[in-house]
């Protein structure tokens, strides 16, 4: 497991310890060993893009009453709208309704471009919690999404990138919770489409750059959230990502 850190004015990639006590620095920091209480933990990664999938959940399909897709739907969010663990949600005065939504982000870790199925295991750097908060309100309205999903602090990521050794991909609880309470509660062995038939249909579109986040989708029971709620996004294998919401 790792993460994006700083130091003073350093900026590095660091190897998170299994007690998350201790980060040890890779590059120019190569061997420097730091506390993680001493250091800023940043968002993961620094997308020049994020890649979202809608409606990709056989449970939520159900919950909707909605027909099973016979391809991916995809959407994008800008990278503006990134934050990390413990940084705020902001709760948009042009909205009167805002929703969480849990998700798994797969962390693209090479350029590439017409990527198989069956190779995607040589692009992936490896897997984040991802919550795609969405102004459920203006989406309504809007009849697309691009606003609804597109403010600053709307991408909560983190809290570090489990790598395919720390996760079971293809059988991984995923919840959220809402000031303690389970909201979410599925699993991604209930993925509609999985992450190497994603990243295939995604990469014959458009050049995944590193560091760009393909977020999965979410399951059922997505909700409201309200200023002063804390949200934690929770994957089996990856940690616990939590954000507080505020006016």
């Amino acid at each position: 497991m790792f993460g994006r850190f700083k130091y003073k004015n350093e900026i590095f990639y660091g190897d998170v310890d299994n007690d998350k006590e201790h980060v040890t620095g890779r590059g120019e920091c190569n061997r420097l060993i730091f506390k993680l209480s001493d250091i800023e933990v940043l968002p993961p990664v620094n997308p020049s893009k994020i890649i979202c999938v809608g409606l990709n959940y056989q449970d939520h399909a159900n919950e909707l009453g909605l027909d099973i897709p016979n391809k991916p739907l995809i959407f994008l969010k800008p990278s503006s709208s990134i934050i990390g663990n413990c940084d705020k949600i902001v709760h948009p005065k042009t909205s009167n309704h805002i929703e969480y939504e849990a998700e798994l982000g797969v962390v693209i870790g090479k350029k590439c471009k017409h990527v198989k199925a069956d190779s995607t295991n040589n692009v992936i750097a490896g897997y984040t919690c991802f919550n795609d908060v969405t102004a459920r309100d203006l989406q309504k309205q809007d009849g697309q999404w691009t606003r609804a999903k597109s403010f600053d602090t709307f991408a909560p990521v983190g809290p570090f990138i489990a790598t395919a050794d720390d996760i079971n991909l293809h059988n991984a609880n995923i919840k959220c919770r809402v000031n303690g309470i389970t909201c979410q509660n599925s699993n991604t062995s209930n993925l509609i489409f999985g992450v190497p038939h994603l990243i295939e249909f995604i990469s014959d579109i458009m050049t995944l750059q590193p560091g760009d986040i393909i977020a999965t989708g979410t399951p059922p029971g997505v909700g409201k959230i309200h200023s002063g709620d804390i949200v934690e996004i929770e994957i089996e294998g990856i940690g616990t990502l939590s954000n507080e919401v505020v006016e």
